[in-house]
């Protein structure tokens, strides 16, 4: 009997190990570091990495860690520390990052260097900033097309067919000044709340290796958790902002979709399909909420609606803003569909304390009759063209699918004309019923997920995040406090769980080591009124503000 000829490996397996070789070239080679050495199996986390691994001087170091993106375009305008110092400790860290989480793609630090010099010796002309970035290194998400590299989003299929221009916002952010340096991983279709797929990897996050960093912006949070970034943007369509910044124990926004340009984007779908379904956000991941407001700010300054017909003109300080009135919240605790773990309901009661506490007005807000139908319509209409364009590019190279990805997507049938009308009229009912909410609060809090941060590959149903995008309300993540060993008490109510999405999310609590979220993040979403991203501003950073004091307040009792 004839032997069996050994099958061709997949295509996809040779487009990875291209790519990979081509990261490894663009890295200096005196800035290597060989991971097996870098971290140990039993590390904890790796935020003692970019200390511990010599890469960085002490200067640089500083300039990593001592400012947010405010203080940093400050100093750079003053003049006070020049933008190709700061841009290469930033180059610099993020390749002590890439090497412990995998979390870059696209790497063009000898781009970004030579702008740096460029626009330190325009400022050192005399010429004025060109504007609030000037100098800032800025990090994107993979899906932003930069020209002249990839825009990959981790498919073969698109590997090695460089950008031809830039996204609407890229060239938005080099007018203001900005130096852009790396990309970020995203996970395989962009639809995953953890950040995997062929060809770059997994990213893991450096908090907690053994819980996920997030997703569809998981790279971008892992960069920027271990400070490789002092200003991120991701995009968001289900989380994808809001879940990887609380992962991150980051600030992140996003705003509705009509605010931010968002053209040029590659989605691995064709074009105008999102104008069938729910559109996606571009938006910041932050280490302050002042350099969210700063992002806003300067985006709205470069008129970016003369190049993206899409948005909505109006600058910034046209739009409302309640820094100077009686702030109302609203404690949203329930969606209807998921339960909240004990110390999600616990968290919620120890925010609303404190900024009651600091005479921010509360009220409790019942809003499940709208909030239970949002997820499933959402999901719907996600599904509006039955993700046949992306799975064609994930078959044109053989690709198998993630594990995240494998038992819950597939091939379908695009959705008929008149069931996207159904949808869509659905949708307007639950906007027009909404409205009431804004009656009553000037922004709501609610969870971010109904779970702490949960170990890979395990993160449950979006609803707390994907119904905001369906009804267009921008919303932000605000890192709160850690999780600690007394937060691993509480079981939940012995009542029969609420459908599919809830049985999953109890099995987060029941079923796992509680011990593993110790460590990781907790988070409150803030949620305003459509294209009232100022406003939403405004509530994120008081509440913000509140929980900082009261943080100051605790420690010098102990």
């Amino acid at each position: 009997m004839a032997s069996e000829q050994p099958k061709n490996p997949p295509r996809w397996i040779d487009i990875s190990s291209r790519k990979k070789h081509e990261q490894h070239t663009r890295i200096p080679s005196d800035w290597a570091l060989n991971r097996d050495e870098l971290i140990s199996p039993n590390s904890p986390n790796y935020l003692h990495l970019p200390r511990a691994c010599g890469l960085l001087t002490e200067e640089e170091l500083r300039l990593t860690e001592a400012y947010d993106a405010t203080a940093l375009a400050d100093a750079l305008r003053k003049k006070e520390v020049k933008s190709v110092n700061v841009v290469r400790a930033f180059c610099k860290r993020a390749t002590v990052a890439h090497y412990a989480t995998n979390c870059l793609t696209e790497i063009f630090f000898s781009d970004a260097l030579k702008r740096a010099q460029e626009l330190d010796d325009h400022l050192a002309s005399g010429k004025p900033p060109l504007g609030p970035l000037h100098g800032v290194p800025v990090s994107l998400k993979d899906t932003f097309k930069v020209k002249g590299y990839d825009a990959s989003i981790g498919l073969a299929a698109l590997c090695f067919k460089p950008s031809e221009e830039n996204s609407v916002l890229v060239d938005v952010l080099l007018r203001a000044g900005a130096v852009l340096y790396c990309k970020t991983n995203v996970p395989q279709t962009l639809a995953a709340l953890d950040s995997h797929n062929n060809i770059f990897g997994r990213t893991i996050n450096p908090l907690n290796p053994a819980v996920t960093a997030g997703g569809s912006s998981g790279g971008e949070a892992a960069l920027m958790a271990l400070r490789g970034s002092v200003l991120g943007v991701g995009t968001d369509i289900g989380g994808s902002i809001r879940v990887p910044a609380m992962c991150g124990n980051l600030y992140g926004m996003k705003p509705s979709w009509e605010r931010i340009p968002y053209a040029g984007q590659e989605g691995g779908s064709k074009p105008a399909v999102a104008k069938l379904s729910v559109s996606a956000s571009a938006g910041p991941l932050a280490h302050s909420m002042r350099d969210i407001e700063l992002f806003f700010r300067t985006v709205a300054a470069q008129r970016p609606w003369e190049l993206d017909p899409d948005v909505i003109p109006g600058p910034w300080e046209s739009l409302s803003s309640i820094a100077k009135t009686k702030l109302r919240i609203g404690v949203v605790r329930r969606d209807g569909v998921i339960e909240p773990h004990p110390p999600i309901s616990k968290l919620l009661d120890e925010v609303a304390a404190k900024i009651r506490a600091a005479g921010i007005e509360v009220v409790e807000l019942d809003i499940t009759p709208v909030f239970s139908q949002c997820q499933s319509l959402a999901n719907a209409l996600m599904g509006a063209e039955g993700s046949n364009s992306m799975f064609d590019l994930i078959e044109a190279f053989d690709e198998p699918l993630s594990p995240w990805i494998k038992p819950r997507m597939r091939r379908k049938e695009p959705l008929s004309f008149e069931t996207l009308r159904k949808l869509h009229a659905q949708r307007t009912k639950l906007q027009v019923d909404a409205l009431q909410i804004w009656r009553q609060v000037d922004a709501f809090i609610c969870p971010v997920a109904p779970h702490p941060v949960p170990e890979i590959d395990k993160y449950n149903g979006a609803s707390y995040t994907s119904s905001f995008m369906l009804l267009d309300y921008p919303a932000g993540t605000i890192p709160v406090r850690m999780f600690k060993e007394k937060d691993m008490k509480g079981e939940l109510p012995d009542v029969a769980a609420l459908g599919s999405w809830d049985k999953r999310n109890r099995e987060l609590w029941t079923d796992v080591d509680r011990s593993v979220y110790i460590g990781t993040p907790l988070c409150v979403q803030v949620v305003g009124p459509k294209l009232e991203e100022r406003r939403l501003c405004d509530a994120m950073a008081a509440i913000d503000r509140v929980l900082k004091a009261a943080n100051v307040n605790l420690a010098s009792k102990l």
